[in-house]
């Protein structure tokens, strides 16, 4: 349904859609990206739904002031690579290098470092995978990492697995645990108690993994590489 601008200080923007399924007005605020969504029933008027928005307002500015602020990655800041807090330096050479609490970037630093984690996060995810598809003796059929916003990982009815490279900042047993959420899937294509008694196999104490992505995996997406 598009674009609408409440105004006020600051100015919000919503989407609006309209759902099929929808009972009554729904209005979210993303998690991930601050993002504002006004979804309407079918049949009532857009003028109704904005309305409602309104009356939301200020509850909707309290919501999007405590949204993270973006970090613009270069030289100087703070960046968290497997859970460590490090600062990125200018580096020489070819090659990023880890040393102390220090990660040294050569040339351009925001594209250089993506591309170095992007490595690191297939290394680490193929061989969580691995692991645990071994483990339920399920094969996956390949891997793919995208900057996906809505989700941490999927599995396909074909096997195939989805994640998102940003787990490579989040603690190694964080993104292990993603890794056998979607493997758990290879077995159980849903979210039954069978699933979670597989991930639960898979991956003890998976509990406390799945709280820290819920509490500071939106911190992960604060980062902007400029592209």
């Amino acid at each position: 349904m598009g674009q609408h601008i409440l105004p006020g200080n600051p100015p919000i923007a919503i989407t609006l859609r309209r759902s099929a399924r929808a009972r009554r007005i729904s209005l979210r605020v993303s998690a991930l990206d601050g993002r504002v969504t006004l979804t309407l029933p079918p049949g009532l008027p857009e003028a109704e739904a904005l309305s409602f928005a309104r009356q939301k307002q200020a509850w909707l500015a309290g919501h999007l002031a405590r949204q993270p602020d973006d970090v613009t990655v270069a030289a100087g800041e703070s960046f968290p690579v497997e859970g460590e807090t490090l600062e990125l330096c200018a580096g020489a050479g070819r090659r990023v290098q880890r040393e102390g609490g220090a990660l040294y970037v050569p040339g351009p630093v925001a594209p250089r470092l993506q591309a170095w984690l992007k490595t690191l996060a297939r290394e680490r995810l193929v061989a969580a995978s691995d692991r645990y598809a071994e483990r339920l003796g399920r094969p996956y059929t390949r891997i793919t990492l995208r900057d996906t916003r809505s989700r941490w990982g999927s599995c396909s009815s074909t096997g195939a697995l989805n994640y998102s490279w940003r787990l490579i900042m989040a603690p190694p047993e964080v993104l292990d645990y993603v890794a056998a959420h979607e493997v758990a899937h290879l077995a159980e294509m849903n979210h039954s108690k069978a699933f979670w008694d597989v991930v639960a196999a898979l991956c003890p104490g998976y509990d406390a993994h799945r709280v820290w992505l819920k509490t500071h995996g939106t911190a992960l997406h604060r980062y902007r590489f400029g592209d």
